[in-house]
């Protein structure tokens, strides 16, 4: 089983930082992806691949950015030039498996992100 703990996150002003870590704990090998997701409809901000490059959405390039430490289970999201529409449940996601078999997902409880003035 997997286990995602989530932490960061808070209230920023538009224009500001935050910083969102995911780490994995559990039978996370192998591990396919770890990313954030936005809200209830859960849409993707940012993906960390194991040795792909991230993906983003739109409106999260540029100025969102994941990485993923050495060991490959803490997922970092720095978040620069924070926006009122950015405001949020962040939600981390861990897929584990195999390329071209099915994955298990886990979802994080969510960490809540509010950008005002």
């Amino acid at each position: 089983q997997v286990q995602l703990v989530e932490s960061g996150g808070g209230l920023a002003q538009p224009g500001g930082e935050l910083i969102l870590a995911c780490e994995a704990s559990g039978n996370i090998r192998p591990l396919f992806s770890l990313g954030w997701y936005r809200g209830p409809q859960r849409e993707l901000v940012a993906i960390a691949p194991d040795h792909r490059s991230p993906k983003y959405a739109e409106s999260a390039t540029g100025r969102f950015f994941i990485s993923r430490d050495g060991a490959g289970n803490t997922a970092i999201l720095r978040m620069y030039n924070l926006q009122p529409e950015d405001t949020g449940v962040y939600y981390c996601n861990a897929k584990v498996g195999v390329a071209g078999t099915p994955l298990d997902e886990v979802w994080g409880k969510g960490t809540q992100v509010t950008v005002s003035s």
